[in-house]
């Protein structure tokens, strides 16, 4: 497998770990064999090299440690499903998937369980119980559409699998920012942190556009780490394979380009956030708490992925039944 250097990026966000970390690494893994998402020791070993903990704990820095659990189970949650769809023929039978996704959002509105169910089901089930016990009903319902629109972006993506498309930039942005699940987990910042974000303030224009350019920068940073598996894997979704296509150019020139974008982006997103008009005190402190958590996932997203082994694992994943 190719492998290229991993890129210097720009991040002003200072980097932070929850105190929990440790206890969350030990808490991991006993959760995943719990629910027999872990089918054998190759996966096992796939799973200790993800880190998946490392990422929970410095995106969610300042949370207690119930809510960072759950936000650590639904990261390793995406993980495990991501890898089925990616690592496995699943990701190329959007049929089959979209029966999967209907299933799981069924389960996150509350569907009982039956013996037709797979271990990732049952898993889902406990984080649907947990967070409704510790959040309240318009973050959680607010979490199932983030939910929906991730697994919208997988059966794209899948098609696209499919019939052997080429993406176009166009294309590429409106699969990615979906399939990437970036909405969900910033959707857990106000859960985690208990952020009392009002309706009118989540439908801001300003608001919304912050969220976009989080989800954005997470995914460009996310394309230039995995770019030498996806490559290996013949994966088409990353954007340095999208612009070497559609300019015609190397990867290193790519690569420099995305850098670019990426930097330019964090620097637009820290410039809007200097034009949010005030709310009211007590609003406009919560919005802060907010924005910071975008903040986190950031520079956390960036910390985890010099130190996850994820981008370098290209082991067969079994689908566990």
């Amino acid at each position: 497998m190719q492998q290229l250097i991993a890129p210097t990026l720009y991040c002003p966000f200072p980097s932070q770990i929850n105190k929990y970390a440790n206890v969350l690494e030990g808490y991991a893994l006993e959760w995943a064999l719990h629910f027999n998402l872990i089918a054998n020791e190759s996966n096992y070993q796939h799973f200790l090299k993800l880190k998946g903990f490392l990422l929970a704990a410095s995106v969610y820095p300042d949370c207690e440690l119930e809510e960072l659990k759950i936000a650590n189970d639904w990261i390793n949650w995406l993980f495990f499903w991501d890898d089925q769809c990616d690592m496995s023929d699943l990701g190329e039978q959007p049929n089959l998937l979209r029966m999967f996704h209907k299933r799981f959002i069924e389960i996150l509105d509350g569907a009982e369980l039956t013996n037709q169910d797979i271990p990732l089901s049952y898993a889902l089930r406990n984080l649907r119980q947990r967070m409704i016990k510790r959040g309240s009903a318009k973050s959680f319902y607010y979490f199932i559409l983030s939910v929906e629109d991730y697994f919208n972006g997988c059966e794209q993506e899948a098609i696209k699998r499919v019939d052997g498309s080429i993406l176009d930039l166009k294309t590429y942005g409106i699969i990615r920012m979906l399939c990437g699940a970036v909405d969900s987990v910033i959707e857990l910042i106000a859960f985690c942190n208990q952020i009392k974000l009002p309706n009118f303030i989540r439908e801001q224009e300003i608001v919304r556009n912050l969220k976009l350019m989080t989800n954005k920068i997470i995914v460009l940073c996310n394309d230039m780490f995995s770019l030498s598996k996806e490559m290996a894997s013949g994966h088409i979704t990353n954007i340095v394979l999208v612009l070497c296509n559609q300019q015609q150019i190397s990867l290193e020139e790519a690569m420099k380009q995305i850098v670019q974008m990426h930097d330019q982006e964090v620097q637009a997103l820290i410039s809007l956030e200097a034009s949010i008009p005030s709310f009211g005190e007590e609003v406009d402190a919560e919005l802060a708490k907010y924005i910071s958590g975008m903040h986190n996932w950031i520079r956390g997203h960036i910390d985890w992925c010099s130190h996850t082994a994820r981008f370098q694992t290209l082991d067969k994943l079994e689908l566990v039944k």
